[in-house]
């Protein structure tokens, strides 16, 4: 358990660095988008075309790399979205019972799947002929459009990314079931949005009694 623990706390450390590198293109993908919109107006101003196709696919593909990215690192902090009455009222040990089988049976299964069913795709994007040999890049049809096979390559790289990270998952809930409590926090972290929110609401309703009464 101690080896599977540290091989976790590797992909972990990468996955956070990947969570960096994220922060940087949702920068970029702002300032191409004020770009965008910028040569949009002044092109209208001025009565010339100064857009691009090449731009505007370049939010795309940035965009893209956002979302796919994003998964491994949301999966870490466990920051998704959950729409459930009972799991933030669970302990440490019955969430790593759910999140274990959750992530064994239905996410992992998820990204093999979408591996599997995005290679042969891919392939053809990169120009792949059926006689196995390789021609052209799919490239988009929009006139002066980017290669579309990189971008499609993303696909596959965010999907294997998430697998990794849930393999990191599995083993930190498996060692919270087996007793090591030092990772009781990897499932604890989704509960405690909601244990502040409960508690400021506590903490607020005596102070605006006070007032109330204060008024009166």
């Amino acid at each position: 358990m101690n080896l599977l623990l540290k091989l976790s706390k590797g992909i972990d450390a990468f996955t956070d660095k990947l969570g960096g590198i994220i922060k940087l293109i949702v920068v970029l993908t702002i300032a191409a988008t004020f770009l965008n919109a910028f040569l949009r107006y002044l092109g209208k101003a001025i009565a010339q075309t100064l857009i691009s196709n090449e731009l505007i696919q370049v939010q795309w593909y940035l965009f893209s790399m956002i979302f796919l990215f994003g998964f491994p690192y949301i999966l870490l902090h466990n920051t998704n979205v959950r729409v459930d009455f009972l799991y933030a009222k669970w302990g440490p040990r019955r969430r790593a019972f759910i999140d274990f089988f959750g992530t064994l049976l239905f996410l992992i299964p998820f990204c093999l799947l979408a591996i599997y069913v995005s290679i042969n795709p891919v392939l053809i994007a990169w120009g792949r002929l059926p006689d196995g040999t390789f021609g052209a890049w799919e490239v988009s049809s929009d006139a002066g459009g980017l290669p579309m096979a990189p971008l499609k390559t993303l696909i596959i790289l965010g999907f294997l990314l998430l697998l990794i990270q849930a393999v990191s998952q599995l083993i930190k809930y498996l060692a919270i079931l087996t007793g090591r409590h030092e990772t009781d926090h990897v499932v604890m972290a989704a509960g405690a949005t909601e244990q502040l929110a409960e508690e400021a609401l506590h903490n607020l309703q005596p102070h605006e009694a006070h007032e109330a009464g204060a008024s009166h």
